[in-house]
């Protein structure tokens, strides 16, 4: 499975890098994902979390 918060659904982004001349090579942004314990349908459990969602206390670690 890959990385994506299970709460915000943030993931790696893809786009373009581009040079002064605008030159376009593909990169790709990740997301600031952190490896938490947190309880899903009552079991803590290890996802990945955004730090952005655990900034905002949309989840309470265990």
């Amino acid at each position: 499975m890959a990385r994506q918060c299970v709460i915000t659904g943030r993931r790696t982004r893809s786009g373009n890098k581009r040079s002064h001349a605008m030159n376009a090579n593909k990169r790709t942004w990740g997301a600031n994902l952190q490896k938490v314990r947190i309880l899903v349908d009552g079991k803590p459990k290890r996802v990945y979390v955004s730090a952005r969602a655990l900034k905002s206390g949309k989840v309470e670690r265990v």
